[in-house]
């Protein structure tokens, strides 16, 4: 598998009135050009984060303490400002959870998309952009401002400024988190249409484990800033080997059978104060022995997947556990 994004070792702080906050601790990923990805995990587990890093889009606060992102080959950490900013116009796209936050509120639509699209393209250039986003009135749409659309035709907006280059990779973080039940899976359908019709490789970050289970070819799942496992979809969800992934589908919403009740993960994510030297996930795991609480675990390959939990063999061995995602 050819690589579109290789993340080597990559750590990333927060420095805090209260000191550094360890957002990734340590990430190893190779993302293939074409793919279709999903990034789970709680609030906090470190998605966007990770996210934004590949296009070096994190906040002011942010610190990179140890190791690379290389996109197309090109260092995102290391390069000079223009050489990151062309790696944004000509291989990335972002679809941001609030399209809102995403548009520019004192700039016409039609001249928004204008600048996101090479060279000097005409009205007609831009109207079929926006019709390739899904737009049915891409004249009136042009016209308008970003308060005069609704949630769903803001984020089409968005999706067409994220492929107006036909970029390599598309990093969509929950992009349908602040719309309307009624259009999520329409906006889903343009986002993997657009995927399917340039050849990018489409990068979700969701909490939506049975969206990614039916659209994503592989997923990871983070806690703490880390991966603690990976493979492909179907696999991870219907063989899960770390307990946090198990945890994960028993409190996902959806998979309750009528009058049952989730199952919510005990306890709440860890504030990393330090690159962790254990599991970070010790503290909320009922499989956790003192081993768990003195050595990090390594990632390693058991069944079809990579987990980094000291007993993924005997958790993927055990029956019953783990609520099966929903059709």
């Amino acid at each position: 598998m050819t690589a579109a994004v290789d993340i080597r070792d990559f750590v990333v702080a927060y420095e805090t009135g209260g000191g550094a906050v360890f957002a990734l601790d340590g990430i190893d990923l190779a993302i293939g050009a074409g793919e279709t990805l999903g990034i789970v995990g709680e609030s906090g587990s470190g998605k966007s984060t990770l996210g934004m890093a590949i296009g070096r889009l994190l906040a002011p606060n942010a610190r990179i303490d140890a190791g690379d992102i290389l996109v197309a080959g090109c260092s995102v950490t290391t390069s000079d400002d223009e050489t990151v900013r062309r790696l944004r116009r000509e291989r990335l796209g972002f679809v941001f959870q609030n399209p809102m936050s995403a548009l520019d509120p004192t700039m016409r639509i039609g001249r928004q998309v204008a600048l996101a699209m090479e060279g000097t393209p005409d009205t007609a250039a831009v109207e079929r952009l926006l019709v390739r986003a899904g737009l049915d009135e891409p004249g009136r749409v042009a016209r308008s401002f970003p308060h005069e659309l609704s949630g769903g035709m803001a984020q089409r907006v968005v999706i067409a400024l994220a492929i107006a280059r036909n970029p390599q990779i598309l990093i969509a973080d929950e992009p349908t988190a602040s719309l309307d039940a009624s259009i999520r899976d329409r906006i889903l359908d343009l986002l993997f249409a657009m995927r399917a019709e340039t050849g990018a490789s489409l990068v979700i970050l969701s909490h939506d484990l049975r969206m990614i289970v039916h659209r994503c070819e592989r997923v990871i799942v983070m806690y703490g800033g880390r991966i603690v496992e990976m493979g492909e979809s179907q696999a991870v969800f219907g063989s899960p080997a770390h307990p946090y992934t198990r945890a994960l589908i028993r409190a996902a919403a959806g998979n309750e059978a009528p009058g049952e009740q989730l199952d919510p993960i005990p306890g709440v994510p860890p504030v990393l104060r330090a690159p962790s030297a254990d599991c970070a996930f010790a503290p909320r795991c009922a499989h956790a022995a003192e081993r768990c609480r003195r050595e990090r675990p390594a990632e390693r390959a058991v069944g079809g997947s990579r987990v980094a939990c000291h007993f993924a063999e005997e958790i993927m061995a055990a029956s019953g556990t783990a609520r099966e995602v929903a059709e």
